[in-house]
């Protein structure tokens, strides 16, 4: 079993590469389980439902012109394309591209004494998430 330590990973929001900033990526989705057990059935049946994602990213905060802040101000409030993958380089079967939509419903400022300036989203997909390997 091959396994992977996370030290490059890529994240791109809106066509901007942000992977410099990123200290946390984790894009999790799932499907709903919708119970369609009936009478006389002996174990519980599930049926797949709606299917959905949260982009969760924590960011090293940074106001520089077109850094952090300034590329994450201007987008509040819409939907944008992201694309995260394990590894900056090449995709491949050992580093799958994940591309679709989130949206930016979040934007916070500040932290505590003695800390690095940090911003923490958690944004939730908006239509379909796909997985590529080539």
């Amino acid at each position: 079993m091959a396994v992977l330590s996370l030290l490059n990973e890529h994240l791109t929001l809106n066509s901007v590469n942000l992977s410099d900033h990123v200290r946390q990526a984790a894009l999790a989705v799932e499907a709903t389980a919708l119970d369609s057990t009936a009478m006389g059935d002996n174990w519980n049946e599930v049926t797949s439902g709606l299917k959905a994602g949260t982009l969760t990213i924590e960011f090293l905060d940074d106001f520089a012109l077109s850094s952090i802040d300034a590329t994450l101000w201007p987008i509040f409030g819409t939907v944008v394309t992201f694309i995260v993958r394990p590894d900056a380089g090449v995709v491949s079967t050992t580093n799958p591209n994940y591309t679709g939509s989130v949206f930016i419903q979040q934007h916070n400022v500040g932290g505590s004494l003695n800390e690095m300036a940090m911003k923490s989203l958690t944004l939730p997909t908006s239509g379909v998430v796909t997985r590529a390997t080539s």
